[in-house]
């Protein structure tokens, strides 16, 4: 029998453990830290050998396969080690993708892939098709292909889990665009992190698809340079392509295998640019699998869009508070502040993840009128931003950002919450930073 060892136990880490022990292997968990008392139930209950707050290298590195969960980077000693045994090392993506004949939609990008893959969710359900969602969102992958016997398979796939893949191959891949993000993973090197997306179209052959931003010079040069095997799909704001998503005439105009789908903007759920671009890429793909036109247009005027992204929360005295909690990287504060029409009152800060702010400088100028820092360190946005805006206010807690948000703002401003930093130094994740502020609102 087999021995599958998993490194922790989160959602993928229990997942792969379901899906592991139903496929015959003998499986063993390690987790360094605490395991949720939700997931142990799991473990006790289906009968899987485990451990909590160690790893014991003697159950470890007799494995034949091991899948490392995300949050775990390459370079600690114990994945070291089993790469020098030769002991291969996936992820929960590559091991369950074996599992299931599924057709797999996989999504990617610095920004937009949440929203981008419960839109393609969206489209496919409301085409009537039997699909399910995982990856980063919702379920894991491997119990979804344990407990499930779905025909499509929309995954939203983070750079940590490409990282761990060997086979795994969607047949339609989407790049939402790529900005530097999380490059304390990559060795502060933008190259390592753009090699690590572009793996979702690495065992891609010219009969599947890759739906990419044709605006994102990062995505256009290195495809230039490393050019892939699969159909190439653009979508554009700015140029005219012979294949994939466009604007001509304030339609959204999608040509595949010289059929074309036209779709109004004028009546699109979500606003904004990006927006723009998510719905092109998703109805993309609802053309590629057959959704009938009027389903797509139908369906992406009543998309109800991701929770903690450009969230509206309340109107008080005239004032919008809008949640936009999972910007956790510049470019999607970017996205954020260029889709605000009115006054910006924004509170920003967090842990830095190599940000350079600079780049939101104009909008920064043209837009807000003051900022609230919410972070245990503040020192690179003041020094920013402190001789741009009028008022500055450093804050330390949730409740005392919002507080002093409402004294601020005026008659027909927006409080924005668009950190452009994770969340870590004074929340468990960016839904709990959404959710404090939400509630912290609703109790003004």
């Amino acid at each position: 029998m087999a021995r599958l060892v998993i490194l922790g136990g989160g959602e993928s880490g229990i997942g792969t453990a379901i899906l592991g022990k139903q496929k015959g292997f003998e499986v063993f968990l390690s987790d360094k830290g605490k395991i949720q008392d939700k997931y142990k139930d799991v473990l006790k209950h289906i009968g899987i050998d485990w451990e909590e707050e160690k790893h014991t290298e003697a159950k470890i590195l007799n494995a034949d396969l091991v899948m490392k969960s995300p949050g775990i980077p390459d370079s600690v000693d114990l994945v070291v080690q089993l790469r020098k045994l030769r002991i291969p090392v996936v992820s929960e993506i590559e091991f369950a993708a074996k599992y299931t004949k599924a057709l797999i939609i996989g999504i990617t990008g610095s920004n937009g892939k949440t929203t981008t893959t419960l839109m393609v969710y969206h489209l496919l359900k409301r085409g009537g098709l039997k699909v399910g969602m995982a990856g980063n969102i919702g379920d894991s992958f491997a119990k979804m292909v344990a407990e499930n016997d779905f025909d499509f398979y929309v995954l939203e796939i983070s750079s940590f889990q490409l990282d761990g893949i060997i086979a795994f191959k969607p047949h339609i891949a989407i790049i939402t665009n790529i900005t530097p993000d999380h490059l304390d993973r990559y060795d502060y090197v933008l190259d390592n992190y753009i090699t690590s997306k572009f793996l979702i179209s690495k065992n891609q052959t010219q009969k599947d698809y890759l739906i990419y931003d044709a605006d994102n010079e990062v995505l256009v040069d290195w495809l230039e340079k490393h050019p892939v095997q699969s159909r190439l799909l653009p979508f554009t704001l700015t140029r005219q392509v012979e294949e994939g998503a466009q604007i001509k005439n304030d339609r959204i105009e999608i040509k595949t295998d010289n059929n074309i789908l036209t779709i109004m903007t004028d009546n699109l759920a979500l606003e904004g640019k990006h927006n723009l671009k998510n719905t092109m890429a998703a109805a993309t793909v609802a053309k590629l699998v057959g959704i009938r036109k009027e389903t797509i247009r139908d369906s992406v005027t009543n998309f109800q869009g991701a929770a903690h992204r450009l969230e509206k929360v309340l109107k008080i005295h005239h004032v919008q508070y809008i949640n936009d909690s999972k910007a956790t990287n510049v470019n999607a504060t970017y996205y954020a502040l260029d889709s605000m029409a009115a006054p910006v009152v924004w509170i920003v800060g967090g842990i830095d993840k190599g940000n350079d702010y600079r780049e939101l400088m104009p909008l920064v100028r043209e837009k807000v009128k003051a900022i609230i820092c919410l972070g245990l360190d503040n020192t690179k946005i003041k020094e920013t931003f402190g001789n741009v805006v009028d008022l500055m206010v450093e804050t330390f807690a949730m409740e005392e950002a919002v507080k002093v948000a409402y004294k601020i703002a005026e008659r027909g401003d927006v409080v924005l919450l668009s950190p452009a930093c994770a969340s870590f130094d004074l929340f468990k994740n960016y839904e709990d930073r959404g959710n404090q502020f939400k509630d912290a609102v609703k109790n003004l």
